[in-house]
């Protein structure tokens, strides 16, 4: 079997994060989409909102490969040794992300060498799209129908006090 990890915080899943999963259910027989427990980064939403918003938006690709969501604190290639997975997805929007994305693959490939790294770019109208941004336009009264979908959306306005 297959498996490959998607990792990231998720906070809170967007199109872009969709799109990419979208495209690597087809690369692997089991997709587990790693949700990050990054405390430094300030989450908006808790480890178990982000893994419920995944797993209810990311449903409708389960016909192409198993999907699971799990929570992780520790190394990336420690995480995807203990869920058995021989790749690692990562979404990339632009030059910037290559970069960082080049050194850490490095580093991985160091720790350990019988993980690959695969990336996939995103789909042209999502290479703008972040959750840090779409964050922002939510508390500031603006629509983010065209980043989110509708139940990640009434979530979002819902932690800021708002109404869709």
């Amino acid at each position: 079997m297959r498996v490959g990890l998607y990792p990231g915080t998720f906070d809170p899943i967007t199109y872009g994060h969709m799109d990419i999963i979208s495209r690597a259910v087809k690369l692997v027989d089991k997709l587990v989409i790693g949700v990050a427990m990054n405390e430094a980064k300030g989450p908006l939403f808790s480890v178990e909102e982000r893994v419920e918003m995944v797993l209810q938006e990311t449903a409708p690709f389960a016909k192409d490969a198993e999907i699971e969501a799990k929570p992780f604190n520790n190394l990336l290639v420690h995480f995807a040794s203990e869920v058995g997975a021989s790749t690692i997805v990562r979404g990339l929007r632009a030059v910037s992300d290559f970069e960082y994305e080049f050194q850490m693959v490095a580093m991985n490939q160091k720790m350990d060498s019988s993980i690959e790294t695969v990336f996939l770019m995103a789909d042209p109208q999502h290479q703008a799209v972040s959750s840090r941004l779409v964050k922002e336009i939510a508390k500031l009264d603006g629509s983010i129908d065209l980043f989110v979908p509708d139940g990640v959306s009434k979530r979002l306005y819902s932690k800021y006090g708002k109404t869709k």
